[in-house]
């Protein structure tokens, strides 16, 4: 483990990350979807997209777009420079097998969700999948379980454990550095936090700070540009992330496409 940490504190030092650790993870790390982010169609203007945009409660929109106006300037003043930077420093083989790691740390994660939400053979895959990459994947680098024994990467976080007992939204939420969220995804998003095996190692914050700094980046480096081109094809790009958000999150929370 302290291995890894010197590895990932290298890296960190090289994209000069630090600071952005936890930037819009709605977008490029909500719980484990990876890069299946539904988009509805932001540019249809029929009564059914009006009737979508309107079912998001967010009472606290005047807070929520000083939010977003922040992190969408740090995105692009900040954020992007330093992935941009980190592509061109960093080989694409070697972000991709980084990311099988980042992937099969958060296994934990999974595991317990799908324990939760009762989905005892999906629970099964998981603990399969994390035992064949440790394993054979060599700390899981490698994708062996997919590739070789077709086992697919599952996904589940705590807010679609939430959601699928019942409990809704809630508030739409915006939050500085984090980006958009609700009420019940950001219990979700504690307790994702609370069962990811770092909170648990030998680590004080800066290195955990280091570790979560290069899990954010890489994924940020081999995912598609989902913010810019949602923003770039909307009139109104809050209203677009915000429909956008929520869709996906409910498309998640009823494991369609999932």
């Amino acid at each position: 483990m302290k291995l890894v940490l010197r590895c990932c504190q290298f890296i960190l030092l090289i994209a000069m990350l630090l600071p952005c650790s936890l930037l819009f993870p709605g977008f490029v790390a909500a719980g484990e979807a990876e890069t299946a982010l539904l988009l509805p169609d932001l540019l249809d203007e029929d009564e059914e997209s009006e009737e979508l945009a309107v079912q998001v409660c967010d009472p606290l929109e005047g807070l929520n777009r000083i939010s977003f106006v922040f992190n969408d300037t740090l995105y692009f003043w900040v954020i992007k420079p330093v992935k941009q930077g980190y592509v061109f420093v960093i080989p694409e083989d070697f972000r991709n097998v980084l990311g099988n790691f980042f992937y099969n740390v958060r296994a934990p994660i999974r595991l317990v969700n799908k324990i939760l939400q009762g989905r005892f053979r999906e629970a099964g895959k998981v603990v399969a999948r994390f035992s064949i990459n440790t394993t054979l994947g060599v700390l899981g680098f490698g994708d062996v379980a997919a590739e070789t024994f077709d086992l697919q990467r599952q996904s589940a976080d705590f807010g679609q454990t939430l959601g699928r007992y019942g409990f809704g939204e809630g508030l739409y939420l915006y939050w500085p550095l984090l980006g958009p969220s609700n009420l019940r995804d950001s219990v979700g998003f504690l307790g994702d936090r609370l069962a990811h095996p770092v909170q648990y190692a030998d680590m004080d914050v800066l290195e955990s700070m280091a570790v979560y700094s290069v899990e954010f980046v890489n994924k940020l480096s081999i995912s598609p540009d989902v913010y810019e081109e949602v923003t770039r094809i909307s009139v109104d790009p809050y209203i677009a992330v915000r429909q956008a958000y929520s869709e996906y999150r409910r498309a998640f929370v009823e494991n369609r496409a999932f």
